[in-house]
């Protein structure tokens, strides 16, 4: 079974509503690594978002896009790990 333009749409939705949660646990804390970790899985949800609606639309530009903001998110996942580490 070939899935639908409408079964997609449904998964970004999930998938932004699950953004929002992250947010506010970023946003509530209480700790640091708390707020870090939070970030990071918005980061890796919204990566999956563009993605899948990459996937929806049939256009590569926006797995194009995922790709270069998985890598940034990555990169500036470990800058502030380090800079909470106290590391130069």
């Amino acid at each position: 079974m070939i899935f639908g333009l409408p079964e997609f749409m449904l998964v970004a939705g999930s998938l932004v509503v699950l953004v929002a949660v992250c947010i506010l646990r970023a946003v509530l804390g209480p700790t640091a690594p708390d707020r870090v970790v939070a970030l990071d899985t918005t980061n890796t949800l919204v990566t999956a978002t563009l993605v899948v609606l990459g996937v929806a639309f049939g256009n590569v530009l926006y797995v194009d896009v995922a790709f270069i903001y998985a890598m940034l998110a990555f990169v500036t996942t470990l800058y502030i790990s380090r800079h909470l580490e106290g590391g130069k």
